[in-house]
C-alpha cells in the first residue's frame, strides 16, 4: 500500500523562494561581518579647561636704576709759557678814501668791442646776394639771376655721369645744399639722392666752384646757404 502525499505539505513547491531568502540573508550577514569595525579604548581622559576661572598673576614692577656714567677725566692744562720778543717791524697799510668831491672829474676809458655772431641768411631774402665772378658788372636787380645762371653753366661744364651708375641703370635727382661763407669760399656741402655714386659726383661738381664774392646783410658779410638740384638721367 503506497503512502499518500498531501499537496498542502509539499516542501519542494517553494524551494526556490526559500533558497533566495536564505541566500540574501547570508549575503547580508557576510557584508555586516566585513564592515564591522572595533576601536580600542583610550587610556587618556580629556577634560575641559576653564580659562576664565584662572586667576591673573600679578607681575611686580621693578625699578631698574641705571648707574650714572663715570665723570670725564680732568683736562690737563699746560703750564708752559712761550716768550716771543717783539722785534718784528709791522708795516702799516694806508687805506685811501674813496669819497669824491663835486669838483673832481671822473674819467673812465671804456673800450667797446663789437662782436658779431655769424648767422645764416637765406639767399631769397638777403640784401646783397653773393656774386659769381663776373656777375658784379650787371645791375643789382639781375645779380641773383646771373648767379643762378652761372651756377647752372658750371654744373653743365663739369658734369660727368658715373660709370657704375650707368651700368646699374641708376638715375634720379640729387639735392645739393652748400654754404657761401663770409670770405666767399664754399663750405658745408651736403647731398641727398637715390645713390651714393650720384651723391659723390654732385659733391665733386660743387667743390669745383670758384671763390664767390660774399653776400652782405646790412652792410656786413654773412653766411648764405644755397640749394640746387642736379638731375642724373640716362638717355
Amino acid at each position: 500500500m503506497k503512502p499518500k502525499k498531501n499537496s498542502k505539505f509539499d516542501l519542494s513547491k517553494n524551494s526556490s523562494l526559500y533558497f533566495s531568502i536564505g541566500f540574501c540573508l547570508m549575503l547580508f550577514i557576510s557584508w555586516r561581518a566585513i564592515e564591522w569595525k572595533s576601536y580600542e579604548k583610550s587610556n587618556f581622559d580629556y577634560q575641559i579647561l576653564n580659562v576664565n576661572t584662572d586667576e591673573e598673576e600679578e607681575v611686580p614692577i621693578t625699578d631698574l636704576k641705571t648707574p650714572p656714567p663715570p665723570p670725564p677725566p680732568p683736562a690737563v692744562v699746560s703750564q708752559t709759557i712761550e716768550v716771543v720778543e717783539d722785534e718784528v717791524d709791522v708795516v702799516e697799510t694806508v687805506i685811501k678814501s674813496t669819497e669824491t668831491n663835486q669838483n673832481e672829474e671822473i674819467v673812465e676809458n671804456v673800450l667797446v668791442k663789437k662782436e658779431f655772431e655769424e648767422i645764416d641768411v637765406p639767399f631769397a631774402i638777403i640784401d646783397d646776394a653773393p656774386l659769381f665772378p663776373g656777375c658784379e658788372r650787371v645791375q643789382k636787380s639781375e645779380q641773383k639771376k646771373c648767379f643762378q645762371e652761372q651756377i647752372q653753366k658750371h654744373i653743365n661744364r663739369n658734369f660727368r655721369y658715373p660709370e657704375i651708375a650707368q651700368e646699374m641703370g641708376i638715375q634720379g635727382r640729387v639735392f645739393v645744399i652748400f654754404v657761401i661763407s663770409t670770405d666767399g669760399s664754399i663750405t658745408n656741402i651736403q647731398t641727398r639722392g637715390p645713390d651714393k655714386n650720384l651723391e659723390k659726383e654732385a659733391a665733386r661738381i660743387i667743390e669745383k666752384l670758384p671763390k664767390m664774392i660774399p653776400g652782405k646783410q646790412r652792410g656786413r658779410p654773412v653766411r648764405v646757404p644755397f640749394s640746387i638740384p642736379i638731375v642724373f638721367k640716362l638717355q
